[in-house]
């Protein structure tokens, strides 16, 4: 078993980064804490900036200026100046490499950006009883992510401590929220030689205490933002004279949802952020839609999309508008290999603090460490996406989302011990 000395670091690190949440790509702050953390601990490699990612498959990128405001943010915090030079532009995240003799290379990979939602300020909610809550404004740490880079760090620890042979690679990977992320760091080349990869994450549904050593359902998904231009006129006196973009907007949306499903397998659409028009008496020159579509496999992930395509290129002829679509990330399905999974199953059995370890579940949404996963098994290798239970006052994406700060011991003994037991090919 590890040796589970105290953590409290490990919560320290979480509470730091869940007060200064960042979005995808702008995770400035974030990439500067987990270097700081990272020659702490004493790797062997380390990669950020352009090094961590492959940059031309990045997407989602945001704007200039919105890069240029959130890295000042980051500076102001007392980010590194050599860090937030290297990750200027948008290429945050980070590649930790541990070589420790012959053997396996094992890669884990935890995911790092926030949410763009407020978080509660109630005095019920933990982070704002104790100081942690997010001090930026409509960006919150709503789904655990501050814990996943407090675990990763914490397997590097104990790894490092153990009897461990091989090599850890451990991906701290950007944009995870958008699907914006997983294919650039997948696609950097650091997973080549990884035969076996294990993904983390923790709470979704499950309760402090159990662990499931191998999710899947993973619904393929792709997001898309259509931007509709038409012609303005004064919607009374010359409402002839417009082409009206809302009138776009309302059709490609009835539309979108009556794609037809399909026989193969659950298909889905949603019209998620709209918005268009600057006045009642005005005939709407923009509008927009921001979307997405998932299948239950990546084939029927792309029927919806072409589908969606056709639909709203459709409805801007119809109204003569013109429409730009852009993709706003994207990410195949995939499957947690059961041998692995036995593996983490196993462990888990024998980890103090687990009470209920689970062979599998089925997640039901999305999330591009599928890339990773994929590409590992498209190598030959193995992959397994593990959740850590946490007791969690509010759902998942909401105001009141918290960690049982148990979860991230757990999270590191079980990961930890599973790396060691991948390397000797024995729980």
């Amino acid at each position: 078993m590890s040796d589970a000395t105290n953590r409290s670091h490990l919560s320290d690190l979480r509470r730091d980064l869940h007060r200064r949440p960042e979005l995808a790509w702008r995770e400035f702050y974030t990439t500067s804490r987990i270097i700081d953390e990272l020659e702490r601990v004493g790797v062997d490699e380390l990669y950020y900036g352009r090094e961590a990612i492959a940059p031309e498959h990045r997407m989602a990128v945001p704007d200039e200026s919105e890069l240029e405001g959130s890295l000042a943010r980051a500076r102001e915090a007392g980010a590194r100046s050599d860090v937030l030079e290297a990750a200027a532009g948008g290429y945050t995240g980070a590649v930790a490499v541990c070589r420790q003799g012959e053997g396996p290379t094992v890669g884990l990979r935890v995911d790092i950006d926030g949410l763009p939602r407020a978080e509660s300020n109630a005095e019920s909610h933990l982070p704002t009883r104790e100081a942690f809550r997010s001090i930026h404004d409509e960006r919150m740490h709503a789904c655990g992510h501050d814990a996943h880079v407090a675990i990763g760090v914490g397997v590097l620890e104990a790894v490092k401590r153990s009897d461990f042979s091989g090599t850890l690679k451990v991906f701290f990977q950007p944009g995870e929220e958008q699907v914006a992320g997983g294919k650039a760091m997948a696609e950097s080349g650091h997973l080549d030689d990884v035969t076996h990869l294990l993904a983390v994450h923790v709470g979704l549904d499950h309760p402090t205490g159990e662990v499931v050593a191998g999710i899947d359902g993973f619904l393929a998904v792709s997001g898309f933002r259509a931007d509709f231009a038409g012609v303005p006129a004064h919607a009374g006196g010359k409402p002839n004279e417009g082409k009206n973009a809302i009138q776009a907007m309302a059709s490609a949306i009835s539309n979108l949802y009556a794609i037809p499903r399909h026989e193969d397998g659950p298909t889905r659409v949603n019209a998620g952020r709209v918005g268009g028009g600057t006045a009642s008496n005005i005939v709407a020159e923009e509008a927009f839609i921001q979307g997405e579509v998932r299948g239950e496999t990546t084939d029927l992930k792309d029927y919806m999309s072409s589908h969606a395509t056709r639909v709203l290129r459709s409805a801007a002829e119809m109204h003569d508008c013109e429409v730009a679509i852009a993709n706003e990330g994207e990410a195949p399905s995939a499957e947690s290999d059961r041998d692995l999974a036995g593996v983490v199953l196993d462990v888990a059995r024998d980890t103090e603090g687990v009470d209920t370890p689970t062979d599998r579940d089925s997640l039901g949404g999305s999330e591009d460490a599928t890339y990773l996963m994929r590409k590992v098994q498209d190598n030959g290798g193995q992959a397994t996406y593990v959740c850590v239970g946490t007791d969690h006052p509010g759902g998942h994406h909401t105001a009141t989302f918290d960690v049982d700060e148990r979860s991230i011991d757990i999270g590191v003994d079980v990961l930890a011990d599973s790396i060691r037991a991948v390397a000797t090919g024995s729980p």
